[in-house]
């Protein structure tokens, strides 16, 4: 699902001053779909078992279950569940980079017995 910047309605003076919500309203819906759809499903999967865990996994097959919260909370967990998709596509990238590095280098000199490794490519 790609974000609506046109979902907020209304803002006051101080959330129309919001430089980042001003650019995503700039930004055509193409471009923010492709945004959303980049997370690998990896990624994806880690979100949603945060926000589960965040809100409680009570099954549904046997529980008729809601949540009510505020607008406040909502917006946190929505802010939650933004950052933590920032840091693991930062991590996925650096994942990927490193796994780059250590395949691409022919061979490499041991450290000495005692000395730990400072990466992954051991």
């Amino acid at each position: 699902m790609a974000f609506n910047p046109n979902s907020f309605g209304s803002q006051s003076d101080d959330e129309t001053l919001n430089q980042l919500l001003k650019y995503l309203k700039n930004q055509s819906p193409d471009v923010l779909s492709r945004v959303a759809k980049s997370a690998s499903p990896e990624i994806q999967q880690i979100i949603s078992q945060n926000v589960l865990s965040m809100v409680g996994m009570l099954p549904s097959e046997n529980f008729n279950v809601q949540i009510c919260t505020n607008r406040e909370n909502l917006a946190g967990l929505l802010a939650s569940a933004m950052m933590t998709g920032y840091f693991l596509r930062q991590m996925e990238q650096r994942m990927e980079l490193e796994k780059t590095y250590c395949d691409s280098v022919p061979w490499r000199q041991k450290p000495p017995q005692d000395e730990k490794p400072n990466d992954s490519c051991e």
